[in-house]
């Protein structure tokens, strides 16, 4: 039998989801959950065999969720599972080791083929998805992405220097780089570029 641990925002689809998988005869769902937090702690106590995770999510989100339980060598396969064929957001799923990454709108029966294969140690992934990701790659080093995402925090130049020991002088030319990869107006307008694409 099949543990499933389901993590959707959408109490509705939550539900839905919960009651068809339940349906199929080597699969039962031992715990469901409305957000990252909550999703992640019943995940380690309840050590299911596949996590089937909705990538936004309050709290933290189902990347958050996926790269904490690789982090603590948790053994629970993860499958992603979206409506946003976001490059970024690929590429962080693919980094956090997730076994499938797959659009919402497909059919059940997919879906439970998906699960089944993933038990297996196949990684499965929507094409529709994954063409994004060959399409447009992410231009921003993992330093420009840490200093854009305090950015979007509204901190200040000052607040940046300080959290990450940089000089005001690099942390300026960090972001100059940025708005000039991104072809923005402004450190905001970066900001909400690399968000849209899944980027920070």
């Amino acid at each position: 039998m099949i543990r499933l641990f389901i993590a959707e925002d959408q109490k509705m689809l939550l539900s839905a989801l919960g009651s068809l998988l339940d349906l199929e005869k080597d699969m039962e769902v031992i715990g469901q959950a409305v957000n990252g937090e909550e999703a992640l702690s019943s995940i380690l106590r309840l050590k299911p065999d596949v996590c089937l995770m909705d990538i936004e999510m309050p709290v933290l989100s189902g990347l958050d969720v996926a790269e904490q339980l690789s982090q603590r060598g948790s053994h629970s396969k993860v499958i992603i599972l979206t409506t946003f064929a976001r490059p970024g957001y690929f590429e962080r799923a693919v980094k956090s080791g997730v076994h499938g990454y797959l659009l919402k709108d497909g059919e059940i029966d997919e879906l439970a083929d998906a699960i089944r294969k993933c038990m297996t140690g196949k990684r499965i992934f929507s094409p529709e998805l994954t063409f994004d990701l060959i399409r447009e790659e992410n231009p921003l080093t993992e330093r420009e992405q840490q200093i854009l995402q305090l950015a979007s925090l509204g901190k200040t130049t000052k607040e940046i220097t300080s959290e990450l020991y940089l000089s005001s002088g690099t942390v300026r030319n960090y972001i100059s780089e940025i708005i000039q990869k991104l072809e923005a107006k402004n450190r905001t307008e970066a900001a909400s570029i690399a968000k849209t694409k899944g980027w920070i």
